[in-house]
């Protein structure tokens, strides 16, 4: 799947005559034209990282301008920084160029189905690839933290909060990073980042984060018994075992943006 890239060029300035010296000649400082400060690998970095966590973490409304001159005020840098952080969100697919510049990529309802059934496919593979060959175990260290962060959340239970979206993905991940394939790993962390902006308006009750936590644990307590049928059918259910399921999740969470949005 491509998603459309930026390419920027430098144009050259002519050579002026000044800067031409006899051999036995120093050029004066003065007379030679400054030219914009290249950012820092580091600061380029920096910035791009920052901005792409506010772009996932629902920072920005969906139809808020991402203006150069507002983000590099915000992050005390110069545009030239802003500008290369947005060219590789854009090529990202993480946001997307519009009349009047560029905005947060929310997926349509299509768009979000194929996303919703990408990730199913990730999620499941990482168990069955381990139930498929008897030389694959998931690594029980991985699954014991992750399951004590669990245990630890249903003693003291989160508040509703759409960044409870974070912790949810990162339970998916680990799942996933014990089952040994880390391509597969990788695959389903992008795919998960591309639906957060949605999914995050998921966790909004009480109610909903209860049952999280309660199939997360589930799930992790039945790979650690090396239940691996029975863990494969949890995860299917909890994820969506069926496309219906899939579907009325994915426009239930595009329902809750709609709603909420604009208040958080």
């Amino acid at each position: 799947m491509g998603f459309p890239g930026n390419k920027q060029f430098l144009a050259c300035p002519l050579m002026d005559a000044k800067l031409y010296t006899q051999p036995d000649t120093v050029p004066d400082p003065a007379a030679i034209p400054a030219t914009p400060a290249t950012p820092a690998p580091a600061l380029r970095e920096a910035i791009y990282a920052k901005l792409r966590t506010a772009v996932l973490d629902g920072d920005f409304g969906p139809r808020e301008r991402l203006a150069e001159m507002r983000l590099a005020t915000r992050y005390g840098v110069s545009r030239t920084p802003v500008r290369e952080a947005l060219a590789r969100l854009l090529a990202d697919g993480l946001i997307e160029r519009g009349d009047a510049g560029f905005f947060v990529t929310i997926p349509n309802l299509t768009q979000l189905k194929h996303f919703y059934e990408l990730r199913v496919t990730l999620e499941l593979r990482g168990i069955a690839r381990v139930i498929e060959d008897p030389s694959v175990r998931h690594d029980s260290a991985v699954v014991a933290a992750e399951l004590d962060r669990w245990y630890a959340m249903r003693e003291s239970r989160p508040a509703p909060d759409p960044r409870f979206v974070v912790q949810d993905e990162r339970f998916h991940a680990e799942l996933s990073r014990a089952s040994g394939n880390p391509a597969l790993t990788d695959a389903l962390v992008a795919v998960s980042e591309r639906i957060r902006r949605v999914r995050m308006y998921d966790f909004l009750t009480e109610d909903r984060v209860e049952t999280t936590v309660t199939e997360h644990i589930e799930i992790m307590e039945l790979v650690l018994a090396a239940r691996l049928d029975d863990a494969y059918r949890a995860l299917h259910a909890h994820v969506g075992d069926s496309m219906a399921v899939v579907m009325e999740r994915a426009q239930r969470a595009m329902t809750q943006m709609a709603l909420h949005s604009d208040r958080i």
